[in-house]
């Protein structure tokens, strides 16, 4: 999950998008708080989703039928003291000085101690809570969620049914090699998704000319 941020750093097409679906693989408080640091509003599908805890400012303002629900108290004060040094992180990625999977990965092997890694933990742990709550309440973002992950599974298996031999094996010593091999792939992939979106998109209209009900 981490190297999602460095993909959607890497091109002015990721610079634009708002909302990333993925799966729950490699999720962690700081990923949270670093997606929300970089305006992604990141849509994970969470296995184990009853298990996790939320984490609010007043645990005693809590309903007493949310409280076993209740993780712990987030830290509010050791956010404000290291705000500065949070954003200037942020400022650091944006800038592309250095990879969100880099930076997340360093701040993972701090000791706890460190207040900058636990500060970003902390931002990590309010956005989650929010995620929670608004994945539970928001049928609609479930809805686009599973359609999101639905069409990147369906281009990862249109890649591995195009690549010939090897068994999709990247076995080029060069960097140079293995960009080459990397792009021809992709640009075939292109290819085909623009030639079923043109010609299936003439099939439908063709149908609703005709009358016929075309479920959307």
């Amino acid at each position: 999950a981490p190297y999602i941020l460095d993909g959607l750093l890497m091109n002015e097409v990721g610079r634009h998008v708002r909302e990333q679906y993925a799966d729950t693989a490699g999720f962690t408080d700081h990923l949270f708080g670093a997606s929300s640091l970089l305006g992604y509003n990141l849509v994970l599908r969470i296995r184990d989703l009853p298990s996790k805890r939320l984490y609010v400012f007043n645990p005693d303002t809590t309903p007493r039928e949310l409280r076993k629900l209740v993780g712990g108290k987030a830290r509010e004060d050791l956010i404000v003291a290291n705000w500065p040094d949070i954003f200037r992180c942020a400022a650091t990625m944006t800038a592309g000085k250095i990879r969100p999977s880099q930076l997340l990965r360093k701040l993972a092997s701090y000791p706890r101690q460190n207040n900058l890694a636990v500060a970003l933990r902390e931002v990590g742990r309010i956005e989650r809570t929010l995620f929670i709550i608004e994945w539970i309440l928001d049928t609609d973002m479930q809805r686009r969620a599973q359609i999101g992950l639905n069409k990147g599974e369906a281009h990862h298996a249109l890649k591995n049914a195009l690549r010939i031999g090897r068994q999709g094996e990247i076995r080029d010593r060069t960097t140079e090699g293995q960009h080459y091999r990397i792009a021809g792939l992709n640009l075939l992939t292109a290819v085909i998704i623009y030639w079923n979106t043109v010609h299936l998109g003439h099939a439908v209209t063709e149908r609703r000319n005709e009358g016929l009900d075309v479920p959307p």
